[in-house]
C-alpha cells in the first residue's frame, strides 16, 4: 500500500463520509479489520486479499413501520426491509464506483444475503464490521444497538484498501435494559448475550414464514422494544 500521510487519510475520511451523507445514509465508520477472523467473515482469503479497511454503512429503518409490528412482522415491515436493503446495496455500489474512480479497489458485501438461515451468517458479519466502527453495540438480543436508532437500523459494508482514518468501538452494552428479554417469542434472548438462542430464534422466523405472514425469515419485535441507551 502506498505510504500515505495522516492528513491524507483524514481527507479521504472526510470525503468519503460527506458522500455517502449525500446519499442519506444514517450512519457512517471505517472499521480495521486486520486483525479479523471467521468471526467476520465467510469469505475466500482470496476475495479479500488486501482488502483491510471496512466501510460500515447504516440506513435508519421507519419508526412507523416498526411501531406497526405487534405478535408477528407485517407486510408493510416486510416491504420496507426489502426496500432499506436495495438502498443500501446501492449505496455501496455507488461509494465502490467512488474508490475506484480514485485508483483504489472496493468490495461491496450485500445487505441481506443470508448463507446459512440456521446459523444466520451471510458472507460477513455487518453488525461485527459495524461495532468495530463505532456504531454501537451488541446486545442481548444479539443485534448491533446503536445509541441513537436502537436496533433500528439495516447495514451494510464495503471492503476496501483505500486509505482511511478508522474509528473504534464505543465500549459500551445494554446496561440494565431488559425489554428485548421480555418480548422475544422465541424465548431466546437471554440474560448474558453469549447464551442468545439462535436455534429457537431460527425456528420462531420460519414458523412466521410457513405460516405465510411474510415471505423471508424476519421477526422485528426485539426491534421495536430496543430504542438504545442515551445514557
Amino acid at each position: 500500500m502506498r505510504d500515505t500521510k495522516k492528513n491524507e487519510k483524514q481527507e479521504n475520511y472526510s470525503r468519503l463520509r460527506s458522500f455517502a451523507e449525500q446519499l442519506g445514509i444514517s450512519l457512517f465508520g471505517v472499521a480495521d479489520l486486520r486483525k479479523s477472523n471467521q468471526q467476520v467473515f465467510e469469505l475466500s482469503s482470496r476475495t479479500i486479499e488486501g482488502l483491510e479497511l471496512g466501510i460500515s454503512l447504516g440506513a435508519e429503518l421507519s419508526n412507523r413501520v416498526i411501531n406497526d409490528i405487534e405478535t408477528r412482522p407485517t407486510r408493510l415491515y416486510f416491504h420496507h426491509y426489502r426496500q432499506v436493503n436495495n438502498f443500501l446495496d446501492q449505496t455501496a455500489l455507488r461509494i465502490t464506483r467512488f474508490i475506484q474512480g480514485e485508483g483504489w479497489e472496493a468490495l461491496p458485501i450485500p445487505a441481506s444475503q443470508i448463507i446459512d438461515w440456521e446459523k444466520q451468517k451471510g458472507h460477513l458479519s455487518h453488525k461485527e464490521v459495524a461495532l468495530r466502527a463505532g456504531f454501537g453495540w451488541i446486545g442481548r438480543n444479539n443485534l448491533l444497538v446503536t445509541p441513537e436508532f436502537g436496533c433500528r437500523i439495516r447495514l451494510a459494508t464495503v471492503l476496501t484498501n483505500f486509505p482511511l482514518d478508522c474509528d473504534g468501538p464505543m465500549g459500551r452494552d445494554c446496561g440494565e435494559c431488559r425489554d428485548c428479554i421480555e418480548v422475544c417469542p422465541a424465548g431466546a434472548i437471554k440474560e448474558n448475550r453469549e447464551d442468545f438462542d439462535h436455534q429457537s430464534c431460527y425456528e420462531k422466523l420460519r414458523q412466521f414464514k410457513k405460516e405465510g405472514f411474510v415471505g423471508q425469515y424476519i421477526c422485528g419485535i426485539c426491534l421495536k422494544a430496543c430504542r438504545g441507551n442515551k445514557g
